[in-house]
């Protein structure tokens, strides 16, 4: 008997380079069935990374959204970059009930949800209730463990060898 079909939970993770990267090839690929994606960028400046420039033509079926004040460090309160994690989240829920989206890509949640600036109990309330047509990919480093149980695949991205441990910086089109 086969198993009903049913929206996946994605998790990129790890330490490595390509979690962002990942998720946008599947939202690439999913375009090319005409499916639409709906990408929530939590960590991120509007106007910083490079998907949020590209051509609207190549993007008619990929809708990016960023709500971000970039990193956060030791030290920063971190009431404002809960804030506007809080009004991405909010903002998503809006969206989707839209019913428009067979995709949905929460870049660099999981640095949200191990900063503490988001609870990971709403992420898997979300995920137990959603939409059961909906793929979902989360993106980010240190995904938390409740995370990595309910998802049905989970890749690590694992650092081999990476220039920034040479003092250079992120590179324009690769990194960001």
């Amino acid at each position: 008997m086969e198993k009903k079909k049913k929206g996946l939970i994605v998790i990129f993770t790890g330490e490595g380079k390509g979690k962002t990267t990942a998720a946008l090839g599947v939202a690439l690929r999913a375009s090319g069935h005409n499916m639409n994606t709906l990408m929530i960028e939590f960590m991120k400046e509007e106007g910083r990374s490079g998907e949020q420039k590209v051509c609207p033509t190549l993007l008619k079926k990929i809708d990016i959204y960023p709500f971000g004040m970039g990193f956060v460090f030791r030290g920063d309160d971190p009431r404002p970059h809960m804030e506007i994690i809080e009004n991405a989240w909010l903002f998503m829920e809006e969206m989707l009930s839209k019913k428009k989206y067979q995709i949905l890509i929460l870049d660099e949640l999981s640095v949200a949800l191990s900063l503490g600036l988001f609870p990971v109990d709403n992420v898997i309330n979300f995920l137990i209730m959603k939409d059961d047509a909906l793929h979902v990919i989360i993106t980010g480093r240190d995904a938390p463990p409740e995370l990595i149980k309910i998802a049905d695949i989970v890749t690590e991205m694992k650092e081999v060898k990476h220039i920034f441990k040479e003092g250079v910086a992120a590179t324009l089109g690769l990194d960001y």
